[in-house]
């Protein structure tokens, strides 16, 4: 049996176990009285727990193990002579074995390997056959074992809690491990990255020149990596967004939850966060397509040399699309303030607008500034606009008509097809990578103290 199909099943017996338990708890009821520890679904609950989670378990540690013992089973079938290569060599052979076992057409060509993804195959079906009966038996012994434990003094309630308090802490756990597991792997190869690039250079270099020659007589043999020209181009593209996004947001959430009618806000609201859901490669072609061919011919009729890619193309662009985060989330927040200080400013004699700047905007600050930070995250994290309007130049400027580029398509840049992880260019990304990162943390950092310090003062 397929595991989905089987997952499957294993879910339709959980709920199968758990009308079977709540139906044995009320049949003591019926029987006994209202006598039962727990409500008669935490019986249920608890039978179904019993059912599923082991079974789960037993799926879980056997797709850990399974292809392990299928690749040596495998490798097995092969002659001695090409099973004692290198490590690459035997992943090659793995790669081969896998694509004869899914009819790759390369593949079938040699028999050998052809025996092999067949005894791959046959591994296979063998550990779906001996996995579908271990994993039923479990959930049947399970749910028989939970059966016999449902009785009026059983505390079903207490141990279904107890199993939820350790799924939430199993959750939260996995969400702090993986951010851990993410900024520890930036690091490490950033230390790799520094090893060979002094970190100054890094830090305060004015060229971004990543390419490095295979011959050391070949021109530019020594790369430049130097980060600013990268940062420069993130703030200035971003900077510019937000100029764009805020005021337009801040403004069209501030009249929808306070000025406008019910009727147009059901319309307008839909219609503004649509505008989250475009796709960003739409942006990218519209910014290059209309945008930044509009800003170059009027800056030409002005006078002025702006390039065919320019920062400030990308950025009033990259500023429409983001500005629903700053919109709905500011919208949201400014709902939520209560109408009793709405109502005690309008008795001291405020006005409507009075109200807005001096009570309700300082009472919904802290959620216009989250809506903010996830508007200028969106800005910096932005990699298609960037690519198709900015363009890939990495230019010291200041200047928003000139073409620059940024931290995450220079990262994507350098990963992009076959890349060796032993050379500063593609290393170079994780050091970028880590940037990113220490920069977006600083942005929060100075969003908490702000919100803290206006909080107060409104407190």
């Amino acid at each position: 049996m397929e595991k989905s199909n089987l997952l499957m099943l294993i879910v339709l017996l959980g709920v199968a176990a758990y009308y079977r338990g709540t139906h044995r708890a009320e049949s003591l009821i019926a029987k006994n009285g209202p006598r039962l520890h727990s409500l008669p679904g935490f019986y249920g609950y608890y039978m179904a727990l019993w059912s599923t989670l082991p079974a789960l378990l037993v799926m879980v540690f056997w797709q850990l193990g399974e292809g392990h013992v299928m690749t040596a089973g495998a490798l097995a079938v092969l002659p001695e002579e090409m099973t004692k290569a290198d490590a690459s060599q035997i992943s090659l052979l793995i790669n081969d074995i896998r694509n004869a076992a899914s009819e790759s057409t390369y593949a079938q060509a040699n028999p050998v390997i052809q025996a092999a993804a067949d005894r791959y195959l046959q591994l296979g079906r063998q550990s779906n056959l001996l996995l579908t009966i271990l994993s039923l038996c479990v959930s049947l012994v399970g749910a028989l074992f939970a059966h016999r434990q449902i009785k009026p003094t059983f505390r079903a309630r207490n141990q279904v809690e107890k199993v939820l308090t350790v799924s939430l802490v199993s959750c939260a756990l996995l969400a702090i491990l993986t951010t851990v597991g993410i900024v520890l792997s930036v690091l490490i190869e950033s230390v790799r990255f520094f090893q060979m690039v002094p970190v100054t250079d890094f830090i305060f270099g004015l060229k971004w020149s990543p390419q490095i020659a295979m011959r050391s007589d070949q021109v530019g043999s020594s790369g430049a990596f130097g980060a600013i020209p990268l940062v420069t181009g993130t703030l200035l593209i971003s900077l510019v967004a937000m100029i764009v996004a805020v005021p337009i947001g801040l403004l069209s959430a501030i009249y929808l939850s306070e000025y406008s009618g019910p009727r147009f806000r059901s319309t307008a609201k839909p219609l503004l966060e649509i505008l989250a859901g475009i796709p960003t490669v739409v942006y990218g072609f519209f910014a290059a397509l209309v945008v930044a061919p509009f800003i170059r011919d009027l800056g030409t009729s002005v006078g002025l040399d702006v390039s065919s890619e320019s920062a400030l193309a990308a950025g009033l662009v990259m500023g429409i699309m983001i500005i629903p985060f700053v919109s709905s989330l500011s919208d949201d927040f400014i709902n939520a303030v209560p109408q009793s200080l709405r109502d005690g400013a309008y008795a001291l004699g405020a006005t409507q607008s009075e109200t807005i700047r001096q009570v309700v905007m300082p009472a919904a600050l802290p959620g216009v500034v989250g809506g903010i930070l996830l508007a200028v995250s969106r800005a910096i994290g932005e990699t298609m606009i960037v690519v198709m309007a900015a363009g890939l130049s990495a230019n010291l400027t200041f200047n928003p008509l000139a073409a620059v580029t940024t931290v995450t398509t220079q990262i994507v840049t350098l990963l992009v097809g076959d890349q060796e992880f032993d050379s500063p260019k593609t290393l170079a990304a994780f050091a970028l990578g880590l940037v990113l990162f220490l920069l977006t943390l600083a942005l929060n950092i100075l969003a908490l103290r702000i919100v803290r310090k206006y909080r107060e003062q409104y407190e």
